[in-house]
């Protein structure tokens, strides 16, 4: 660890309709695990794609949304989970929406932190809930152990949506600013590494490199371009089904509705000045200038 840096500590839990972040007292690591975090919606599924594709690449047929499970989705029970990444043999990529003080830090795994601007993040993430068949509301409100509210359909307005969410930090999923400024706060731990939608976006091929190196992968020369190739949004939008979750289940449109637009920017013709100006200072208020202005990179 850094110099005068203590390894963090959980402190707390986060329950929801989605999580229950005491999964992580019985999870078992592997000094080699890689941990992939976001607060979601801010290319979870991309970077998850990447490390799944340095690790056990370049192959086309790879289902990363099978191998690399979210540990904190309270729906799949943990008697589930648990053992099957126990019995997964290659080097484990796993998936958290968790602050850093409501997971279990090891010093030795590797963790991924991707951000994203919180309106692009809301925009994608409208989507995503907009579409949620009845299934996936049967699955976060009636599975055992639900504490909280449950989860309602979204309205039908995107900005009144995103000013619900701005106002009442993260509503109706989890907090927004607490997650970023924790996993921030971090950031010069030397098993972490902060990434950005906007430079996975700007250059792919050079942020995969940097992710291989964070990892300590050695890749042969002539593996790159197909490996470049699998990680492109096209190609991930084009099989879909074996990169979403559960095969894209839990959506109206299936996995081509999860792995929908991978852009940023949507909300800057629809969102009002207003709003957004209220969400760049919060921003700041919440973050300090520094990490706010890395968040706003687009």
């Amino acid at each position: 660890m850094s110099e005068g840096m203590p390894i963090p500590r959980k402190t707390r839990e986060l329950h929801n309709h989605h999580m229950d972040s005491t999964v992580w007292d019985e999870f078992k690591f592997r000094d080699d695990d890689v941990i992939v975090a976001t607060y979601g919606k801010a290319g979870t599924t991309w970077t998850q794609q990447i490390v799944a594709q340095l690790l056990l690449g370049p192959d086309p047929e790879l289902k990363t949304g099978d191998l690399s499970p979210w540990l904190d989705l309270r729906v799949i029970p943990r008697e589930v989970k648990l053992p099957m990444l126990e019995a997964q043999t290659h080097r484990r990529f796993i998936k958290t929406h968790l602050p850093v003080d409501a997971l279990t830090f090891s010093p030795l795994a590797k963790y991924l932190y991707i951000a994203r601007d919180g309106r692009d993040v809301m925009w994608s993430m409208y989507n995503h809930h907009a579409n949620f068949k009845a299934l996936a509301y049967d699955a976060f409100n009636n599975s055992p152990g639900l504490i909280g509210p449950p989860l309602d359909l979204p309205p039908a307005d995107i900005c009144v949506y995103f000013r619900d969410w701005l106002e009442r930090d993260g509503y109706p999923f989890w907090p927004f600013w607490e997650n970023i400024r924790s996993w921030w706060d971090i950031r010069d731990l030397p098993n972490v590494m902060l990434l950005h939608f906007a430079e996975l976006k700007a250059d792919l091929p050079e942020s995969m490199r940097k992710i291989a190196s964070f990892l300590d992968v050695d890749v042969r020369a002539e593996d790159w371009p197909e490996l470049e190739l699998f990680c492109t949004f096209d190609w991930m939008k084009a099989n879909s089904a074996k990169t979403a979750p559960g095969g894209g289940i839990f959506w109206e449109g299936g996995s081509d509705t999860f792995i929908n637009k991978g852009t940023n920017g949507r909300w800057q013709e629809v969102l009002p000045a207003d709003d957004s100006k209220a969400y760049e200072a919060r921003a700041i208020a919440e973050l300090g200038e520094e990490c706010a202005a890395w968040l706003a990179q687009r």
